[in-house]
Protein backbone atom coordinates (compact mmCIF):
# COMPACT_ATOMS: atom_id res chain seq x y z
CA UNK A 1 0.00 0.00 0.00
CA UNK A 2 1.14 3.42 -0.93
CA UNK A 3 0.78 5.80 1.38
CA UNK A 4 1.37 9.71 0.56
CA UNK A 5 3.01 12.47 2.71
CA UNK A 6 1.77 13.41 5.65
CA UNK A 7 0.55 16.62 7.56
CA UNK A 8 3.20 17.87 9.68
CA UNK A 9 2.60 16.14 12.99
CA UNK A 10 5.20 17.67 15.01
CA UNK A 11 5.53 15.00 17.83
CA UNK A 12 6.47 12.55 15.86
CA UNK A 13 9.86 12.57 17.79
CA UNK A 14 8.20 13.11 20.87
CA UNK A 15 9.62 9.67 23.19
CA UNK A 16 13.33 11.40 20.98
CA UNK A 17 12.98 14.86 22.33
CA UNK A 18 10.18 17.04 24.50
CA UNK A 19 12.23 20.38 24.57
CA UNK A 20 9.60 23.00 23.63
CA UNK A 21 11.08 25.79 21.12
CA UNK A 22 9.89 29.57 21.09
CA UNK A 23 6.98 30.73 19.12
CA UNK A 24 7.90 32.83 16.05
CA UNK A 25 7.65 36.38 16.04
CA UNK A 26 4.22 37.33 14.10
CA UNK A 27 5.37 39.61 10.93
CA UNK A 28 2.60 42.29 10.97
CA UNK A 29 3.01 44.45 14.24
CA UNK A 30 0.50 47.39 15.53
CA UNK A 31 2.18 50.59 14.36
CA UNK A 32 2.97 52.80 17.19
CA UNK A 33 0.14 55.15 18.30
CA UNK A 34 0.54 58.66 17.06
CA UNK A 35 -1.47 61.44 19.18
CA UNK A 36 -1.54 64.48 16.29
CA UNK A 37 -4.87 65.32 15.59
CA UNK A 38 -6.54 65.21 12.00
CA UNK A 39 -8.28 67.93 11.05
CA UNK A 40 -10.35 65.89 8.38
CA UNK A 41 -14.37 65.90 9.31
CA UNK A 42 -14.27 62.13 7.59
CA UNK A 43 -12.18 60.94 10.18
CA UNK A 44 -14.72 61.58 12.96
CA UNK A 45 -16.69 59.08 11.34
CA UNK A 46 -13.81 56.21 11.07
CA UNK A 47 -11.59 54.32 13.53
CA UNK A 48 -8.75 52.34 13.64
CA UNK A 49 -9.51 48.74 14.59
CA UNK A 50 -6.34 46.32 15.95
CA UNK A 51 -6.60 42.46 16.18
CA UNK A 52 -4.55 40.12 17.31
CA UNK A 53 -5.95 36.34 16.15
CA UNK A 54 -4.63 32.85 16.72
CA UNK A 55 -6.06 30.10 14.51
CA UNK A 56 -5.34 26.17 15.56
CA UNK A 57 -2.97 24.53 13.55
CA UNK A 58 -4.41 22.35 10.64
CA UNK A 59 -1.64 19.41 11.41
CA UNK A 60 -1.62 19.01 15.41
CA UNK A 61 -5.18 20.09 16.53
CA UNK A 62 -4.73 20.37 19.70
CA UNK A 63 -2.48 23.51 19.69
CA UNK A 64 -2.73 26.79 18.14
CA UNK A 65 -0.54 28.68 15.61
CA UNK A 66 1.55 31.47 16.95
CA UNK A 67 -0.72 34.95 16.90
CA UNK A 68 -1.11 37.59 14.47
CA UNK A 69 -1.55 40.76 14.28
CA UNK A 70 -3.65 43.17 11.92
CA UNK A 71 -4.84 46.65 11.94
CA UNK A 72 -7.29 47.80 9.46
CA UNK A 73 -9.75 51.24 9.26
CA UNK A 74 -13.37 50.58 9.91
CA UNK A 75 -16.46 52.99 9.00
CA UNK A 76 -18.68 54.21 12.03
CA UNK A 77 -22.16 53.14 10.72
CA UNK A 78 -25.58 53.07 12.73
CA UNK A 79 -25.39 53.98 15.83
CA UNK A 80 -22.03 53.59 18.37
CA UNK A 81 -21.28 50.42 15.69
CA UNK A 82 -17.89 49.69 12.87
CA UNK A 83 -18.57 47.88 9.99
CA UNK A 84 -15.29 45.65 8.68
CA UNK A 85 -13.84 42.51 7.33
CA UNK A 86 -14.99 39.37 8.58
CA UNK A 87 -11.15 38.90 7.54
CA UNK A 88 -10.14 40.97 10.78
CA UNK A 89 -11.91 39.24 13.43
CA UNK A 90 -11.59 35.60 12.67
CA UNK A 91 -10.12 33.71 15.33
CA UNK A 92 -9.55 36.52 16.95
CA UNK A 93 -8.30 36.73 20.89
CA UNK A 94 -8.31 40.14 21.14
CA UNK A 95 -9.77 43.33 19.36
CA UNK A 96 -9.43 47.13 20.06
CA UNK A 97 -10.80 50.67 18.69
CA UNK A 98 -8.61 53.04 18.34
CA UNK A 99 -9.65 56.69 17.79
CA UNK A 100 -8.19 58.18 14.10
CA UNK A 101 -5.61 60.56 16.20
CA UNK A 102 -4.68 58.13 18.37
CA UNK A 103 -5.90 59.50 21.47
CA UNK A 104 -8.71 56.74 22.86
CA UNK A 105 -8.62 53.38 22.73
CA UNK A 106 -11.42 50.69 23.62
CA UNK A 107 -11.79 47.09 23.66
CA UNK A 108 -14.23 46.41 21.00
CA UNK A 109 -16.89 42.93 20.63
CA UNK A 110 -18.44 41.39 17.77
CA UNK A 111 -22.22 41.83 17.02
CA UNK A 112 -22.86 39.72 14.69
CA UNK A 113 -19.88 38.43 11.40
CA UNK A 114 -20.30 36.75 7.63
CA UNK A 115 -17.23 35.05 6.83
CA UNK A 116 -18.96 34.45 3.41
CA UNK A 117 -19.45 38.07 2.79
CA UNK A 118 -16.58 38.80 4.40
CA UNK A 119 -18.17 41.54 6.51
CA UNK A 120 -18.24 42.22 10.47
CA UNK A 121 -20.13 44.52 12.69
CA UNK A 122 -18.49 45.30 16.13
CA UNK A 123 -18.68 47.55 18.98
CA UNK A 124 -17.43 48.27 22.33
CA UNK A 125 -17.20 45.68 24.52
CA UNK A 126 -17.77 47.77 27.51
CA UNK A 127 -21.37 49.32 27.32
CA UNK A 128 -19.80 52.66 29.79
CA UNK A 129 -16.71 52.86 27.34
CA UNK A 130 -19.19 53.53 24.46
CA UNK A 131 -20.32 56.75 24.97
CA UNK A 132 -16.98 58.20 26.14
CA UNK A 133 -15.12 56.57 22.89
CA UNK A 134 -17.49 57.85 20.40
CA UNK A 135 -18.16 61.22 21.69
CA UNK A 136 -17.83 63.78 18.44
CA UNK A 137 -17.67 61.02 16.12
CA UNK A 138 -20.34 60.45 13.17
CA UNK A 139 -22.00 57.84 11.65
CA UNK A 140 -21.45 57.36 7.64
CA UNK A 141 -24.73 57.03 5.91
CA UNK A 142 -24.81 54.57 3.02
CA UNK A 143 -24.11 56.32 -0.78
CA UNK A 144 -26.93 55.03 -3.54
CA UNK A 145 -26.02 52.39 -5.98
CA UNK A 146 -23.02 54.08 -8.07
CA UNK A 147 -22.62 53.98 -11.62
CA UNK A 148 -20.31 52.36 -14.34
CA UNK A 149 -17.61 55.28 -14.09
CA UNK A 150 -18.45 56.89 -10.89
CA UNK A 151 -15.93 58.89 -8.88
CA UNK A 152 -15.01 56.93 -5.41
CA UNK A 153 -12.57 57.47 -2.75
CA UNK A 154 -10.18 55.08 -0.84
CA UNK A 155 -10.13 56.56 2.63
CA UNK A 156 -7.01 56.24 4.45
CA UNK A 157 -5.36 57.78 7.58
CA UNK A 158 -1.61 58.04 7.90
CA UNK A 159 0.52 57.00 10.96
CA UNK A 160 0.46 60.72 12.12
CA UNK A 161 -3.26 60.82 12.49
CA UNK A 162 -3.22 62.51 8.53
CA UNK A 163 -5.91 61.73 6.47
CA UNK A 164 -5.82 60.61 2.95
CA UNK A 165 -8.17 60.51 0.11
CA UNK A 166 -7.49 58.47 -3.01
CA UNK A 167 -9.81 59.27 -5.53
CA UNK A 168 -10.79 55.88 -8.46
CA UNK A 169 -13.26 55.09 -10.82
CA UNK A 170 -15.35 52.76 -11.05
CA UNK A 171 -14.65 50.53 -13.68
CA UNK A 172 -16.27 47.53 -13.96
CA UNK A 173 -18.89 45.05 -11.58
CA UNK A 174 -18.38 41.31 -10.99
CA UNK A 175 -19.86 38.87 -8.58
CA UNK A 176 -16.61 37.59 -6.92
CA UNK A 177 -15.00 35.91 -3.93
CA UNK A 178 -12.71 37.92 -1.40
CA UNK A 179 -11.93 35.85 1.64
CA UNK A 180 -13.90 32.43 1.29
CA UNK A 181 -13.46 29.93 -1.96
CA UNK A 182 -16.79 29.37 -3.25
CA UNK A 183 -18.63 32.29 -1.85
CA UNK A 184 -19.28 35.19 -4.44
CA UNK A 185 -20.48 38.43 -3.85
CA UNK A 186 -21.41 41.64 -5.71
CA UNK A 187 -17.98 43.68 -6.36
CA UNK A 188 -16.44 46.73 -7.45
CA UNK A 189 -13.10 46.63 -9.21
CA UNK A 190 -12.07 50.75 -8.52
CA UNK A 191 -9.14 52.04 -10.15
CA UNK A 192 -6.95 54.28 -8.69
CA UNK A 193 -2.90 54.61 -7.24
CA UNK A 194 -2.76 53.84 -3.36
CA UNK A 195 0.19 55.00 -1.32
CA UNK A 196 1.24 51.95 0.91
CA UNK A 197 2.55 54.95 3.28
CA UNK A 198 -1.24 54.54 4.39
CA UNK A 199 -1.71 50.72 4.17
CA UNK A 200 -4.34 49.50 5.61
CA UNK A 201 -5.80 45.67 6.39
CA UNK A 202 -9.54 47.22 4.77
CA UNK A 203 -10.33 50.23 4.16
CA UNK A 204 -13.36 52.44 3.66
CA UNK A 205 -14.80 53.52 0.48
CA UNK A 206 -16.78 56.80 -0.60
CA UNK A 207 -18.96 58.39 -2.81
CA UNK A 208 -20.17 61.97 -1.62
CA UNK A 209 -18.43 61.35 2.22
CA UNK A 210 -21.16 58.53 2.47
CA UNK A 211 -19.73 54.79 2.37
CA UNK A 212 -20.00 52.86 -1.04
CA UNK A 213 -18.14 49.65 0.13
CA UNK A 214 -15.07 48.45 1.81
CA UNK A 215 -11.72 48.02 0.02
CA UNK A 216 -10.91 44.07 0.73
CA UNK A 217 -7.65 43.87 -1.68
CA UNK A 218 -5.77 46.08 -3.90
CA UNK A 219 -3.35 45.12 -6.95
CA UNK A 220 -0.54 47.17 -6.84
CA UNK A 221 0.97 46.29 -10.43
CA UNK A 222 -2.83 46.54 -11.73
CA UNK A 223 -3.77 49.32 -9.63
CA UNK A 224 -7.10 47.72 -9.29
CA UNK A 225 -9.02 47.39 -6.10
CA UNK A 226 -11.97 44.89 -5.40
CA UNK A 227 -14.33 46.94 -3.88
CA UNK A 228 -17.40 45.01 -1.47
CA UNK A 229 -20.41 46.67 -3.27
CA UNK A 230 -22.98 48.93 -1.00
CA UNK A 231 -25.03 46.62 -1.90
CA UNK A 232 -23.81 43.87 -0.01
CA UNK A 233 -23.21 46.19 2.74
CA UNK A 234 -26.71 47.33 3.05
CA UNK A 235 -27.92 43.67 3.26
CA UNK A 236 -25.70 42.83 5.68
CA UNK A 237 -26.73 46.05 8.04
CA UNK A 238 -30.50 45.79 7.40
CA UNK A 239 -30.29 42.22 8.64
CA UNK A 240 -28.80 42.83 11.71
CA UNK A 241 -30.92 45.62 12.38
CA UNK A 242 -33.67 43.50 14.77
CA UNK A 243 -30.80 41.94 16.70
CA UNK A 244 -30.71 38.48 15.11
CA UNK A 245 -28.71 37.59 12.45
CA UNK A 246 -29.86 35.30 9.68
CA UNK A 247 -27.13 35.33 7.20
CA UNK A 248 -26.77 35.53 3.40
CA UNK A 249 -28.89 32.54 1.39
CA UNK A 250 -28.46 30.13 -0.65
CA UNK A 251 -29.80 27.57 -3.34
CA UNK A 252 -27.12 25.10 -2.62
CA UNK A 253 -26.46 24.02 -6.73
CA UNK A 254 -23.55 24.00 -8.93
CA UNK A 255 -23.56 24.96 -12.28
CA UNK A 256 -21.73 24.30 -15.56
CA UNK A 257 -22.33 26.78 -18.65
CA UNK A 258 -24.24 25.68 -21.97
CA UNK A 259 -22.26 27.15 -24.78
CA UNK A 260 -21.23 23.79 -25.91
CA UNK A 261 -23.83 23.32 -29.01
CA UNK A 262 -23.39 19.44 -28.57
CA UNK A 263 -24.16 19.97 -24.83
CA UNK A 264 -27.32 22.37 -26.07
CA UNK A 265 -28.31 19.47 -28.19
CA UNK A 266 -28.02 16.52 -25.11
CA UNK A 267 -30.26 19.24 -23.17
CA UNK A 268 -32.90 19.73 -25.61
CA UNK A 269 -32.32 23.56 -25.56
CA UNK A 270 -33.67 25.75 -28.37
CA UNK A 271 -31.12 28.42 -29.83
CA UNK A 272 -33.09 31.00 -28.76
CA UNK A 273 -32.78 29.81 -24.99
CA UNK A 274 -29.91 30.18 -22.37
CA UNK A 275 -29.59 28.66 -18.95
CA UNK A 276 -27.09 26.81 -16.94
CA UNK A 277 -27.08 22.86 -16.67
CA UNK A 278 -27.39 22.19 -12.72
CA UNK A 279 -24.18 20.37 -12.10
CA UNK A 280 -24.99 19.29 -8.67
CA UNK A 281 -27.62 19.88 -5.87
CA UNK A 282 -26.45 19.66 -2.71
CA UNK A 283 -28.37 17.36 0.62
CA UNK A 284 -30.72 19.51 2.32
CA UNK A 285 -30.03 22.80 0.68
CA UNK A 286 -33.01 24.87 -1.25
CA UNK A 287 -32.86 23.24 -4.37
CA UNK A 288 -32.81 19.29 -3.13
CA UNK A 289 -35.47 20.36 -0.67
CA UNK A 290 -38.01 22.06 -3.88
CA UNK A 291 -37.20 19.05 -5.63
CA UNK A 292 -34.06 20.27 -8.43
CA UNK A 293 -32.29 17.50 -9.68
CA UNK A 294 -29.22 17.17 -11.61
CA UNK A 295 -29.24 17.93 -15.24
CA UNK A 296 -32.14 19.92 -14.73
CA UNK A 297 -31.37 23.05 -16.49
CA UNK A 298 -32.16 27.03 -14.69
CA UNK A 299 -33.77 29.12 -17.66
CA UNK A 300 -34.63 32.19 -15.48
CA UNK A 301 -34.95 33.01 -11.83
CA UNK A 302 -38.27 35.27 -10.82
CA UNK A 303 -38.61 35.82 -14.41
CA UNK A 304 -35.19 37.06 -15.41
CA UNK A 305 -33.89 35.05 -18.06
CA UNK A 306 -30.62 33.49 -17.32
CA UNK A 307 -28.13 33.18 -20.47
CA UNK A 308 -25.84 30.11 -21.26
CA UNK A 309 -22.80 31.86 -19.66
CA UNK A 310 -24.67 32.10 -16.22
CA UNK A 311 -25.63 35.85 -16.37
CA UNK A 312 -28.85 38.21 -16.49
CA UNK A 313 -29.55 41.54 -16.73
CA UNK A 314 -29.42 43.81 -13.51
CA UNK A 315 -31.64 46.91 -13.94
CA UNK A 316 -28.89 49.33 -12.68
CA UNK A 317 -25.56 47.60 -13.44
CA UNK A 318 -26.34 45.50 -16.69
CA UNK A 319 -24.82 41.74 -17.10
CA UNK A 320 -23.93 40.36 -13.90
CA UNK A 321 -23.56 36.81 -12.63
CA UNK A 322 -26.68 34.93 -11.63
CA UNK A 323 -25.60 34.06 -8.40
CA UNK A 324 -26.39 38.29 -7.10
CA UNK A 325 -30.21 37.07 -7.60
CA UNK A 326 -29.78 34.56 -4.83
CA UNK A 327 -27.36 36.17 -2.52
CA UNK A 328 -27.29 39.66 -3.07
CA UNK A 329 -31.46 40.03 -4.15
CA UNK A 330 -32.80 37.86 -1.57
CA UNK A 331 -32.74 36.75 2.22
CA UNK A 332 -33.09 34.11 4.15
CA UNK A 333 -36.92 32.53 4.14
CA UNK A 334 -37.24 34.30 0.75
CA UNK A 335 -39.22 32.42 -2.21
CA UNK A 336 -37.88 32.15 -5.67
CA UNK A 337 -39.50 31.36 -8.16
CA UNK A 338 -37.51 29.14 -10.76
CA UNK A 339 -38.03 28.36 -14.87
CA UNK A 340 -36.37 24.90 -15.44
CA UNK A 341 -36.24 22.41 -17.94
CA UNK A 342 -36.02 18.93 -17.18
CA UNK A 343 -35.53 16.27 -19.93
CA UNK A 344 -36.52 18.95 -22.22
CA UNK A 345 -39.91 19.75 -20.69
CA UNK A 346 -41.04 23.35 -18.99
CA UNK A 347 -41.36 23.18 -15.58
CA UNK A 348 -41.80 25.98 -12.68
CA UNK A 349 -40.65 25.37 -9.16
CA UNK A 350 -40.22 27.60 -5.82
CA UNK A 351 -37.77 27.59 -3.99
CA UNK A 352 -37.05 28.80 -0.07
CA UNK A 353 -34.03 30.19 0.17
CA UNK A 354 -32.06 28.99 3.41
CA UNK A 355 -28.29 29.76 4.87
CA UNK A 356 -25.99 27.07 4.32
CA UNK A 357 -24.09 26.77 7.48
CA UNK A 358 -20.81 25.42 7.24
CA UNK A 359 -20.73 22.28 10.41
CA UNK A 360 -23.90 20.96 8.16
CA UNK A 361 -21.05 19.58 5.16
CA UNK A 362 -19.43 16.52 4.86
CA UNK A 363 -16.26 18.97 4.64
CA UNK A 364 -16.87 22.23 5.96
CA UNK A 365 -15.12 24.78 3.81
CA UNK A 366 -13.79 26.99 6.62
CA UNK A 367 -13.85 26.64 11.07
CA UNK A 368 -13.38 29.42 12.58
CA UNK A 369 -13.66 30.78 16.23
CA UNK A 370 -13.59 27.14 17.74
CA UNK A 371 -11.54 24.97 17.71
CA UNK A 372 -10.85 21.46 15.21
CA UNK A 373 -11.91 17.93 17.00
CA UNK A 374 -9.47 15.02 16.99
CA UNK A 375 -8.65 11.84 19.10
CA UNK A 376 -5.10 10.95 19.87
CA UNK A 377 -5.42 7.22 21.19
CA UNK A 378 -2.41 5.16 22.13
CA UNK A 379 -0.17 7.81 19.27
CA UNK A 380 -2.60 7.36 16.43
CA UNK A 381 -4.04 11.12 15.31
CA UNK A 382 -7.50 11.05 14.18
CA UNK A 383 -9.12 14.31 12.64
CA UNK A 384 -11.78 15.59 11.04
CA UNK A 385 -11.65 16.52 6.71
CA UNK A 386 -11.98 20.02 6.64
CA UNK A 387 -10.81 22.48 3.59
CA UNK A 388 -8.60 24.16 5.84
CA UNK A 389 -6.63 20.75 6.23
CA UNK A 390 -6.26 20.14 2.62
CA UNK A 391 -5.10 23.12 2.42
CA UNK A 392 -2.25 21.99 4.54
CA UNK A 393 -0.43 20.29 2.22
CA UNK A 394 0.61 23.26 0.58
CA UNK A 395 -0.50 25.92 -2.31
CA UNK A 396 -1.28 23.33 -4.98
CA UNK A 397 -3.08 21.19 -2.33
CA UNK A 398 -6.15 20.49 -4.85
CA UNK A 399 -3.75 18.41 -6.68
CA UNK A 400 -0.71 17.64 -3.74
CA UNK A 401 -3.45 16.36 -1.24
CA UNK A 402 -4.36 12.38 -0.88
CA UNK A 403 -6.56 11.32 -3.69
CA UNK A 404 -9.29 9.90 -1.22
CA UNK A 405 -9.12 12.98 0.86
CA UNK A 406 -10.05 14.69 -2.31
CA UNK A 407 -12.81 12.36 -3.45
CA UNK A 408 -14.46 13.20 -0.24
CA UNK A 409 -14.06 16.86 -0.37
CA UNK A 410 -15.29 17.20 -4.41
CA UNK A 411 -17.97 14.17 -4.06
CA UNK A 412 -19.41 14.31 -0.98
CA UNK A 413 -22.71 12.89 -2.15
CA UNK A 414 -20.99 9.25 -2.24
CA UNK A 415 -19.99 9.49 1.81
CA UNK A 416 -23.16 11.38 3.30
CA UNK A 417 -25.27 8.36 3.47
CA UNK A 418 -23.10 7.07 5.87
CA UNK A 419 -21.31 9.98 7.47
CA UNK A 420 -21.85 13.35 8.92
CA UNK A 421 -18.86 13.87 8.97
CA UNK A 422 -15.13 12.21 7.44
CA UNK A 423 -12.80 11.05 10.19
CA UNK A 424 -9.66 10.27 8.82
CA UNK A 425 -5.73 8.82 10.79
CA UNK A 426 -3.83 11.63 9.39
CA UNK A 427 -0.17 10.40 10.89
CA UNK A 428 1.01 8.54 13.77
CA UNK A 429 3.60 9.65 16.85
CA UNK A 430 6.17 7.16 17.31
CA UNK A 431 5.35 5.18 20.39
CA UNK A 432 4.91 1.55 21.95
CA UNK A 433 1.71 1.53 20.93
CA UNK A 434 2.23 2.12 16.98
CA UNK A 435 5.30 0.26 16.02
CA UNK A 436 4.13 -1.34 12.45
CA UNK A 437 2.17 1.90 12.29
CA UNK A 438 4.32 4.45 12.01
CA UNK A 439 4.00 5.48 8.12
CA UNK A 440 0.30 5.00 8.37
CA UNK A 441 -1.70 8.56 7.51
CA UNK A 442 -4.74 9.71 5.14
CA UNK A 443 -6.86 6.63 6.02
CA UNK A 444 -10.35 7.21 6.09
CA UNK A 445 -11.83 5.37 9.09
CA UNK A 446 -14.84 2.83 8.22
CA UNK A 447 -15.21 1.12 11.97
CA UNK A 448 -13.44 1.12 14.85
CA UNK A 449 -14.46 -2.39 17.27
CA UNK A 450 -17.21 -2.99 14.65
CA UNK A 451 -18.73 0.27 15.24
CA UNK A 452 -19.86 2.08 11.83
CA UNK A 453 -18.16 5.83 12.22
CA UNK A 454 -19.57 9.21 11.32
CA UNK A 455 -18.29 11.59 13.47
CA UNK A 456 -15.76 12.15 15.97
CA UNK A 457 -18.21 11.51 18.69
CA UNK A 458 -18.68 8.25 17.05
CA UNK A 459 -15.39 7.87 16.67
CA UNK A 460 -14.83 8.28 21.07
CA UNK A 461 -17.41 6.18 21.85
CA UNK A 462 -16.24 3.28 19.98
CA UNK A 463 -12.76 3.18 21.70
CA UNK A 464 -14.71 2.46 24.83
CA UNK A 465 -14.48 -0.94 25.20
CA UNK A 466 -11.83 -3.29 23.42
CA UNK A 467 -12.34 -6.89 22.59
CA UNK A 468 -11.76 -9.97 24.73
CA UNK A 469 -8.40 -10.05 23.91
CA UNK A 470 -8.13 -6.55 24.67
CA UNK A 471 -7.24 -5.20 21.12
CA UNK A 472 -8.84 -2.30 19.16
CA UNK A 473 -9.97 -3.05 15.68
CA UNK A 474 -9.56 -0.32 13.17
CA UNK A 475 -10.66 -0.55 9.59
CA UNK A 476 -10.15 1.58 7.00
CA UNK A 477 -12.33 2.36 3.47
CA UNK A 478 -8.74 2.10 1.47
CA UNK A 479 -8.58 -1.63 0.19
CA UNK A 480 -10.98 -2.72 3.47
CA UNK A 481 -7.69 -2.48 5.41
CA UNK A 482 -7.42 -3.20 9.26
CA UNK A 483 -4.64 -2.24 12.21
CA UNK A 484 -5.08 -3.11 15.90
CA UNK A 485 -4.40 -1.02 19.14
CA UNK A 486 -3.52 -3.25 22.13
CA UNK A 487 -6.09 -0.91 25.17
CA UNK A 488 -3.73 -1.76 27.46
CA UNK A 489 -0.26 -0.52 26.09
CA UNK A 490 -2.36 2.57 24.53
CA UNK A 491 -3.79 4.18 27.59
CA UNK A 492 -0.81 4.01 29.76
CA UNK A 493 0.71 5.89 26.44
CA UNK A 494 -2.02 8.47 26.46
CA UNK A 495 -1.12 9.08 30.07
CA UNK A 496 2.69 9.62 29.29
CA UNK A 497 1.87 12.14 26.39
CA UNK A 498 -0.16 14.26 28.38
CA UNK A 499 2.88 14.66 30.97
CA UNK A 500 4.98 15.34 28.26
CA UNK A 501 3.00 18.35 27.64
CA UNK A 502 0.20 17.39 25.02
CA UNK A 503 -2.89 19.85 26.12
CA UNK A 504 -5.63 17.16 25.71
CA UNK A 505 -6.66 13.68 24.14
CA UNK A 506 -9.60 14.67 22.11
CA UNK A 507 -12.00 17.28 21.26
CA UNK A 508 -15.74 16.82 19.79
CA UNK A 509 -17.68 19.51 19.99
Amino acid sequence: MKFLPPISIGLLFFFVSCEKKAAPAANTTIPAKEKIATTTPLAQSVVRINSTSQSWSPGQPWEKLPPRHVRSLGAIVLVNQVLTTAEMVADATYIEFESADGSRTAEARIIAVDYEANLALLTTKSDEEKEDFFANTHALALAGTPEIGSALQIFQVEDNGNSLLTSGTLQSIDVATSFLPNQSFLTYLVKASMQSAASSFSLPVLKNNALAGILLSYNSDDQISDVLSVDIISHFLNNVKDGTYAGFPSLGIAIARTEDPSFRDSLKLKPDQGGIYISSVRKGGAADLAGIKKGDVLLAADGLPIDRRGFYRHPHYGSVFWGHLVRGEKSTGDEIVLSMLRDGDPLEITAILTREEPENNLVPDYQFDRPPNFLVKGGLVFQELTRPVLEAFGKDWASLAPLNLLDAYENPEKYEEKAKRIIFLSGSIPTPATVGYERLRNLIVKKVNGIEIDSMKTLIKAFDKADENNLHSIEFLEENFTVYLDEAISTNIDGVLLQRGLTRLSRAE
